[in-house]
């Protein structure tokens, strides 16, 4: 799944702060690259700022891994959805809070 809003809806941040204390996600490219490299990363969703350099090391895995992603927001955004510094990328290791997010994503378009 690959999607561009521009702007993350409140019911997105709310769910992606709940996958941050439920310990639900990997923050930064190096660690969503490193989740999905040992198969626990269910989603991932990327800053639609992330620099190329970054981006053409963290899809082209997530292809190749068969990995659903959105692109979102921006790095603020997406750190400040999690109580972090700007993040280029965000996984989700928990399957059902993957699932919702995705869904969620669908919703808002």
């Amino acid at each position: 799944m690959k999607s561009r809003p521009s702007v993350a809806p409140d019911a997105l941040l709310q769910m992606l702060g709940l996958a941050a204390r439920a310990g639900a996600v990997v923050p930064g490219t190096e660690r969503v690259r490193e989740a999905a490299r040992s198969g626990t990363l269910h989603f991932a969703l990327v800053a639609s700022d992330l620099s190329d350099n970054s981006r053409d090391k963290l899809l082209p895995l997530l292809d190749a891994r068969q990995i659903p992603y959105a692109v979102v927001s921006d790095r603020d955004a997406l750190g400040g959805a999690v109580g972090r510094a700007p993040l280029s990328a965000l996984g989700i290791t928990e399957k059902k809070l993957a699932e919702r997010v995705q869904q969620l994503l669908q919703e808002s378009q």
